[in-house]
C-alpha cells in the first residue's frame, strides 16, 4: 500500500512534468492537498512529505484540525484554503485563518467578507453550468468582478473553478482553457485594483490537463490520501 509520502512525492512529480510539457517553470503552480476527513497527523504527514498547502471544505472541520495542527508544533507551517461553499454567517470564523477564500460566489458573500475586515478571494465560477454546483456563470464572470471593485478590503486574486466530473481528463481541457480566458479578458478591462494571478483549477483526476491549460494551484485530495478516505465525500 502507497504511502502519504509515495503519493505526495507522485503528485508533484507529474504536476513538475506537465508543466514543463506546457513550457511552465513548477514553482509558478500552487498543489493544494485536500484535507477534509482527514486528521491533523495525516496533515502533518503531507506537509512532511512537501505539501504545506491544505485545502478544507467545511469551516466546521477546518477549524478544530488548524488547531490540533498548530498544537502538534511539528515544525510545518500549514497554509490554509477554504475551497468548499462559505456561508455568510461563517465568514468571521474563517478571516485571519485561511490565507486564501477560492469559492466566493455571490455579492452577499463578497460584502459580508469586505464588512468583517477583507481577505484575499477568488471568484468561483461554474464553468461547465452544471446544475446543483456553485459559482457564477462563465458569462457573468466580467460583470460580477466590476461590481466588486468597490469593496475596498476585497483582494481579488484570480478564479476558481470545479470542473466536471469525467474519466477521460481530456474531456475538461476545454473547461480549463476557457477559464483561463476569462481570467485574460477580466485583466485586459483594467480594473481599479483588479489584477488577478492565480487560476485554481483541476484536482486528483485533471491536475495535469490543468496545469497545461494555465492553472496556478490545483486541488489533490484522493492522488494524495487515497480512494479509501475519499471515497464517500464530495469532489472538490
Amino acid at each position: 500500500m502507497s504511502t502519504i509520502e509515495d503519493n505526495v512525492r507522485n503528485v508533484l512529480g507529474r504536476a513538475e512534468a506537465a508543466a514543463k510539457r506546457a513550457g511552465r517553470d513548477f514553482k509558478d503552480i500552487t498543489v493544494v492537498g485536500v484535507t477534509k476527513t482527514q486528521d491533523a497527523e495525516a496533515v502533518i504527514a503531507m506537509a512532511r512529505a512537501g505539501i504545506n498547502n491544505a485545502g478544507e471544505n467545511r469551516v466546521q472541520e477546518f477549524l478544530p484540525k488548524r488547531e490540533a495542527v498548530a498544537a502538534a508544533d511539528a515544525g510545518f507551517d500549514i497554509r490554509w484554503h477554504m475551497i468548499g461553499h462559505l456561508q455568510t454567517n461563517k465568514v468571521k470564523q474563517v478571516l485571519g485563518k485561511a490565507a486564501l477564500i477560492h469559492s466566493v460566489d455571490s455579492f452577499r458573500l463578497a460584502e459580508e467578507i469586505n464588512r468583517l475586515g477583507g481577505a484575499d478571494v477568488l471568484i468561483e465560477v461554474n464553468i461547465a453550468e452544471e446544475a446543483g454546483k456553485f459559482g457564477i456563470k462563465p458569462d457573468d464572470a466580467l460583470y460580477f468582478v466590476e461590481k466588486l471593485v468597490d469593496l475596498p478590503k476585497l483582494n481579488l486574486r484570480g478564479l476558481m473553478c470545479v470542473a466536471p466530473y469525467v474519466e477521460n481528463p481530456e474531456e475538461n481541457r476545454i473547461y480549463f482553457r476557457k477559464m483561463k480566458n476569462i481570467l485574460l479578458d477580466i485583466n485586459k478591462k483594467r480594473l481599479h485594483n483588479v489584477a488577478m494571478e492565480i487560476l485554481s483549477m483541476g484536482m486528483t483526476a485533471d491536475y495535469e490537463v490543468a496545469i497545461e491549460e494555465g492553472a496556478t494551484v490545483v486541488r489533490v485530495g484522493t492522488g494524495i490520501f487515497g480512494e479509501r478516505q475519499q471515497a464517500l465525500i464530495s469532489r472538490r
